[in-house]
């Protein structure tokens, strides 16, 4: 994390921008900043001379596609809440009970689709790179769905659930078997009643690299882990030359991505939020459209009436 520390402080004074405020111009800036504009003529506008285009994603963006958040009070797999198993600490403990909650997560989302919000965004990708435009996707989300659905330029900030990680090389590896190993065949069941399955090491997951055989781990950023510095920096690459901002179905309470559409509001970049409620950040965007996804995102990013086609 020391690569973003310095981004961080400076993130931090100004997402509390009109907390401390000691000019009426900081003042006026942050009151006219309270009252974003769900007027979808005008994003339109912004979004047809946009060249480059910084999309944040998260869970909700998902959600209609029928994916587990694992959030709340009903967010439990078997009698844990993800908070729980999602740590070093838990697949030390316990690697056998661990992997059986991924391998459900990853059996799940095979049988999951891109909706229509993730197809927006891959087919805005496609149609603006032709003109020579760019499209990024910096998503919180694990699932994958983003790459189902067609987008190239992709940083997934978490981690894939449909990547492995060895715990003794190193080696990180896409992986898309099903079931992952044998021993969790038929595994993973999320009812509150099953036992856990109690699988040996040694019958887990195994690096494939030569020589090596150590055990697998799912590779994605669990509590108490730092986001990788070279995922970081290319998000702030990212972000620092982009010109439209869209955050997507992302509650922005999660750090360090919570952080992201602020700085680059503060830097009067136009950022507009797609959500079903307002969020902690809302007031610090110039757009925000309520509801699904699913249904605001489509018209949003679809072909304007002044780009040219080639």
């Amino acid at each position: 994390m020391c690569l973003f520390q310095s981004t961080a402080r400076r993130l931090v004074f100004q997402v509390h921008c009109g907390l401390k405020a000691s000019s009426s111009k900081k003042q006026k800036f942050c009151l006219e900043m309270a009252r974003p504009s769900s007027n979808m003529a005008d994003f339109r506008e912004v979004f047809a001379k946009a060249k480059h285009i910084a999309i944040i994603t998260g869970a909700g963006v998902s959600a209609e596609s029928g994916v587990p958040t694992f959030r709340g009070a009903g967010g439990f797999w078997r009698k844990w809440q993800a908070q729980e198993l999602a740590t070093p600490g838990a697949f030390a403990r316990n690697p056998s009970r661990v992997w059986e909650f991924y391998h459900y997560r990853r059996e799940v989302m095979l049988s999951k689709h891109p909706n229509p919000a993730h197809i927006a965004i891959a087919e805005c990708e496609k149609r603006l790179s032709k003109q020579g435009r760019s499209v990024v996707v910096i998503t919180q989300n694990i699932d994958e769905l983003h790459r189902k659905a067609g987008t190239k330029h992709l940083l997934e900030i978490h981690g894939s659930l449909f990547k492995t990680r060895c715990t003794s090389c190193g080696n990180v590896a896409a992986n898309y078997k099903s079931p992952i190993c044998p021993a969790l065949a038929g595994k993973g069941a999320p009812d509150p009643d099953t036992e856990d399955a109690a699988i040996p090491v040694e019958d887990l997951p195994q690096c494939e690299e030569d020589g090596c055989n150590g055990l697998l781990r799912p590779h994605v950023v669990w509590f108490g882990e730092a986001l990788d510095p070279g995922v970081l920096t290319a998000v702030e690459k990212e972000l620092d030359i982009c010109d439209l901002c869209l955050v997507v179905g992302t509650s922005s309470v999660v750090y360090p991505a919570a952080m992201f559409a602020p700085q680059v509001s503060a830097r009067g970049v136009p950022v507009a939020e797609f959500n079903m409620e307002t969020t902690p950040a809302t007031n610090r965007f110039r757009f925000h459209f309520p509801g699904p996804c699913g249904t605001t995102l489509p018209p949003a990013l679809a072909r304007h009436e002044t780009e040219i086609i080639s």
